[in-house]
C-alpha cells in the first residue's frame, strides 16, 4: 500500500479498518467558472484529482483490510452527480463518477463482506457556504448579494423542497446509521440529504 494516503500507518496502530468514509472534495479553483468553454483541460484535471481520484487511491489503500474485517465504506457524492448543473460542470462529472465507482465496488466488493454506500447532499451550512472565505462568499461577492441573502437563496434555487440547508449534525447522523449494524441490509445505496431537491422517484 502507498503511504500517500496514510491508511497503512493508521490500520497498523488501529489494528485494521472497519469503515472508510470518503469525504474530501470541493471546487477547487473553478468553483465559479460559468460554461463549458470558459473551462481548462487543466481545470478538468484538477477536479477529477480532487473529488474522485483521491477516492480511488485512498479506497485501493483501505480495501485488504476493509476485507479482512468485513468493514464498509460511505462515498460522499452530491445532488450534482444525479441532477447535473453548469457552475461549475467540472464538478458535476466527478460527482457523477463516484456514484458509478460506488456502484461498482458495492457489485464487486459486497459478496466478499465489504457494504458500499453513497451519500449525496444538496447544501449543507458547512463554512464553504457560510465562512467568510468560503465558496458561499465568493459567490455572494460575484453576484452583488449579502452572503445572508444567498444562503436564503440557494436551497430554493437548488429546489428544495424545505427551502433550507441541512446542517453538519444531520449529515454525520446518516453516516452514524449507514456505519451501524442497524444498516447491515443496506448495500449499494445512495442516500440523498437534499431538503428535497431531487424530484425523481
Amino acid at each position: 500500500m502507498s503511504n500517500r494516503t496514510g491508511l497503512p500507518s493508521a490500520a497498523s496502530a488501529l489494528g485494521g479498518l472497519d469503515l472508510l468514509v470518503n469525504n474530501l472534495g470541493g471546487g477547487g479553483d473553478n468553483e465559479l467558472a460559468a460554461t463549458f468553454l470558459e473551462s481548462t483541460d487543466e481545470q478538468w484535471a484538477q477536479m477529477f484529482d480532487l473529488n474522485f481520484f483521491s477516492m480511488v487511491r485512498t479506497t485501493r489503500a483501505a480495501l485488504p483490510s476493509l476485507l479482512d474485517r468485513r468493514g464498509g465504506i460511505i462515498n460522499f457524492s452530491s445532488m450534482s452527480g444525479r441532477i447535473p448543473h453548469t457552475a461549475p460542470l467540472t464538478y458535476a462529472a466527478t460527482k457523477g463518477a463516484v456514484n458509478t465507482f460506488s456502484k461498482g465496488l458495492a457489485e464487486e466488493f459486497g459478496p466478499q463482506g465489504v457494504r458500499v454506500n453513497t451519500i449525496s447532499p444538496g447544501p449543507v451550512r458547512t463554512e464553504q457556504w457560510a465562512g467568510p472565505d468560503g465558496f458561499g462568499a465568493k459567490l455572494a461577492a460575484a453576484r452583488g448579494i449579502s452572503q445572508e441573502q444567498l444562503l436564503r437563496d440557494v436551497p430554493r434555487e437548488m429546489g428544495s423542497t424545505t427551502g433550507t440547508f441541512a446542517e453538519p449534525h444531520q449529515v454525520a447522523a446518516l453516516v452514524a446509521y449507514l456505519a451501524s449494524p442497524l444498516a447491515s441490509a443496506i448495500h449499494g445505496a445512495d442516500y440523498a440529504i437534499d431538503g428535497g431537491a431531487i424530484k425523481t422517484a
